[in-house]
């Protein structure tokens, strides 16, 4: 019997008002699995994790969570499913204390339930949001705001972490940190993850599977290893090769 993935796609369009972003897209991600979406500005890739979290409706295909269909679910049902979406440019509330933006996180019953539990495992991924838990979110560095951004992702317990341009406006050595604590909550909890990150070698680096969008369309796929080393990733997206 074929194994059921935990996210699943069907040649799903996705529309935005006349213009149409994503071409029969059909992928898979399977439990306990980082997989990274790659591909250049405009391609698609930000609809896609939004077409997954329920923020924007498929005009044809279908999505599948768990086995369920829920592409036609509300967003609060999809979180409460298990799916949870950190967003580009990570949309804190600043004027919100660190730990009022993580009780937001925890807005669905099962997760309001086991707010302090969960608030205290987070705070153990990112000490310094416990040290700054009081502190105005506006007010901290760009790394401690993305920090922010996850675990608040995180107080909803999902099973399936959506993460939209992990390294914006970070510097490199927070990018190799944050980077590392990703990959380690993936390790130790089993938490699926589906990434968009613009930096492609980082992606290949934490990710076990990736799926290539151009123009709206999958035009490759493959294991992350196999794909460091294909001579299409390297020309067109890491600056290596033959030009």
């Amino acid at each position: 019997m074929e194994r059921t993935s935990m996210l699943e796609l069907r040649q799903v369009d996705v529309h935005r008002r006349d213009v149409r972003i994503l071409w029969s897209v059909s992928l898979r991600v399977e439990d306990g699995k980082i997989v990274a979406l790659l591909g250049p500005n405009a391609a698609g890739k930000t609809t896609l994790l939004m077409t997954i979290s329920g923020l924007i409706k498929p005009s044809k295909g279908t999505v599948f969570f768990e086995g369920n269909q829920i592409d036609r679910q509300p967003v609060h049902r999809i979180v409460e499913l298990g799916v949870s979406m950190v967003p580009e440019g990570r949309r804190l509330f600043p004027e919100m204390s660190v730990f009022e933006n993580l009780e937001l996180g925890a807005f669905t019953p099962k997760a309001r339930a086991r707010k302090e539990q969960t608030a205290e495992e987070v705070f153990k991924v990112f000490p310094v949001l416990k040290e700054r838990s009081a502190q105005m979110a506006g007010t901290l560095s760009g790394g401690e705001q993305q920090m922010l951004a996850i675990a608040r992702a995180l107080m909803s317990r999902p099973k399936l972490l959506l993460i939209d341009e992990l390294s914006w406006g970070l510097s490199p050595k927070i990018i190799k940190d944050i980077s590392e604590t990703i990959v380690r909550i993936n390790k130790t909890t089993g938490l699926t993850i589906v990434m968009v990150e613009q930096n492609v070698a980082l992606s290949l680096e934490m990710a076990d599977y990736a799926y290539i969008l151009e123009n709206g369309r999958i035009v490759g796929m493959g294991e992350a290893a196999r794909l460091r080393e294909s001579e299409q990733v390297k020309n067109a997206y890491l600056g290596l090769g033959d030009a």
